[in-house]
């Protein structure tokens, strides 16, 4: 049996610390599902559409073969049940994450018992780097090339300005 895992996040939009942590993930299953959620907690949220978001990650992870990209607007729980997942991986970047992190994977246990969740650290080099740093940063005028992979960023900027 091939192993499954899946990678969630709003990714609005994703971040060469997001394509980080998939491609190290790709290293560790067989097959990774980058899913896109929408987080209703998250202040910034919805500057691109679940399609956007979506494209932007298929663009960036293109040179990793074992990657799909997925959209998802139900319990990550009921998601990785139906696609027969062995893991969820989670990046964390600082300690804050954790305790968000920690609750929401006790609560998926609860719902999926058999389905793990993988914390993976990110890069020390991507603890600062986040989807609303890129927004904020971006929005300001700053150059955003370092944060977001090379092959959105044109796209990632045009919106920002229209904004």
């Amino acid at each position: 049996m091939a192993s499954l895992a899946v990678c969630p996040g709003s990714f609005d939009p994703i971040t060469i610390g997001h394509v980080n942590i998939i491609s190290r993930a790709a290293k560790l299953f067989d097959k990774v599902i980058v899913v896109v959620m929408i987080n209703t907690k998250k202040k910034f949220s919805g500057m691109f559409s679940p399609e956007e978001r979506m494209d932007f990650i298929r663009r960036s992870v293109a040179h990793i073969p074992n990657v799909e990209v997925d959209f998802y607007d139900g319990l990550l729980a009921d998601y990785a049940i139906k696609k027969e997942a062995v893991a969820i991986v989670k990046g964390l970047r600082v300690l804050s994450d954790y305790e968000d992190e920690f609750k929401q994977a006790l609560t998926n246990k609860k719902l999926a018992q058999n389905v793990e969740t993988i914390f993976m650290v990110t890069d020390t080099e991507y603890m600062f780097l986040s989807s609303s740093v890129v927004k904020e940063v971006g929005a300001l005028g700053g150059d955003i090339g370092d944060f977001v992979p090379a092959e959105i960023k044109d796209d990632i900027i045009k919106r920002i300005r229209e904004r």
